[in-house]
């Protein structure tokens, strides 16, 4: 048994009332706690546990109940409705502490952070009631489907249409690149309610459903990655699947302002698995260069080839987490994090690959080996520059919307 204690209590009561002033840069003890978890957590799951998992394709399902089992599966959901009452300060310091061990769980982004999160701002109180105290248990588990083939990134044109039918709702479309859609048992599906020839504004007509995935009309098909994780990558088609107003999340036909705010902590828990990745490659790189003997019997962390790349990328990982964590801040504030999201995302995933990189040429040949394991975070953390929102479209919005330059697309 691990020493932790279950983490449910409401470490920040003054949350509640008036949102702090300032960022302060020393954690609370139990912010601490909420960090060092992964060190306690890989002493029974470690990257071993993790790849095993990845090789076979197969959810970590023993670690996502024990994580569970200790309050944190429910970190972003209120006390009330069995979670932890706490913010995205703390869920992020928690994807950080686990990436820090190499074994991140990314349905925490797509279903903690980004379903369960996103139902308890927005959801009604018969939603909270019925989904979220069985969720947290990890009785069920929840992704969240937003992408389809034809728009990518371009969420605006997005084709997944529901059609009224009396007070019923049909959906119809597809979705892709559906993390953890196969072992999940609902998803938020993002529609329009309103097809986007139809709309007098182009954000008009968004309507966000809690569909369960066992419902008639719905298909999943896998989608090989080259990239190893637990989780799988599906796609998603919905034929007429029903759903009603009462799995609606807001307002019928005006989800598009909610839906944005589930995204700026999607890219804040990239910024968090990316410096912990890289954190992870660096220690690991450091401890092989500490005991690595080439010529002279001298380490080879002595000589600033190796040293000095290692220095450097440890120095903008850590830069990148003061982002994330500052990201994260703002968002609990209940301010508009996407500028300090976006710079996150953007600073991480960059800074997650040269470390991960540097790592390498510290191992050498022994690097690219399935013994070391080294090679292994690589695909990974590219992907972080990739997805779930490219570099180039990150550049855009701080080029057009943090820094006033005219839209390039």
């Amino acid at each position: 048994m691990l020493a932790e204690p279950r983490y449910t209590g409401n470490a920040h009561p003054e949350r509640s009332k008036t949102p702090d002033p300032r960022m302060d840069f020393d954690l609370t003890h139990e912010q601490r706690l909420i960090y060092e978890y992964g060190n306690n957590l890989a002493k029974r799951f470690d990257r071993k546990y993790w790849m095993a998992c990845a090789d076979k394709h197969e959810f970590p399902a023993d670690m996502y109940q024990k994580v569970a089992d200790d309050g944190f599966v429910g970190v972003m959901v209120p006390e009330a409705y069995g979670g932890g009452g706490q913010g995205m300060m703390e869920m992020a310091l928690f994807m950080e502490g686990l990436s820090n061990n190499g074994i991140p769980l990314l349905n925490l982004v797509v279903g903690a952070t980004m379903s369960l999160g996103f139902i308890a701002r927005h959801g009604s109180e018969e939603q909270k009631r019925r989904y979220l105290p069985d969720a947290c248990r990890a009785k069920t588990r929840f992704c969240f489907a937003i992408t389809e083939p034809d728009a990518g990134t371009n969420t605006i044109r997005i084709n997944t249409v529901a059609r009224r039918r009396g007070d019923r709702f049909f959906i119809k479309g597809q979705k892709t690149f559906i993390t953890d859609a196969d072992d999940s048992d609902y998803a938020l599906v993002v529609t329009r309610t309103t097809p986007h020839s139809e709309v007098a504004r182009k954000t008009d007509g968004f309507t966000i459903f809690i569909v369960d995935l066992k419902a008639k009309g719905i298909e999943k098909h896998l989608i090989p990655v080259s990239i190893p994780a637990p989780e799988t990558q599906w796609q998603l088609f919905f034929d007429d699947v029903e759903v009603g107003p009462e799995h609606a999340v807001g307002e019928i036909g005006k989800g598009f302002g909610i839906l944005f705010k589930s995204l700026n902590p999607e890219r804040i828990l990239v910024g968090s698995i990316a410096c912990g990745l890289g954190r992870y490659a660096i220690g690991r790189a450091v401890e092989y260069s500490k005991e690595r003997r080439v010529f002279n019997n001298v380490p080879i962390g002595a000589y600033q080839g190796v040293q000095h790349p290692l220095a450097v990328s440890r120095t903008e990982i850590e830069l990148a987490s003061l982002m994330t964590l500052k990201a994260a801040w703002i968002f609990d504030q209940g301010r508009d994090a996407g500028e300090f999201a976006n710079m996150a995302k953007l600073a991480a995933a960059d800074a997650g690959v040269k470390a991960v990189d540097a790592a390498l040429q510290c191992f050498g040949g022994n690097g690219f080996t399935r013994e070391y394991g080294i090679f292994d975070l690589y695909p990974l953390v590219r992907l972080l520059k990739t997805a779930p929102i490219n570099r180039e479209m990150v550049l855009n919005f701080i080029g057009e919307h943090v820094m006033g330059m005219p839209r390039s697309y």
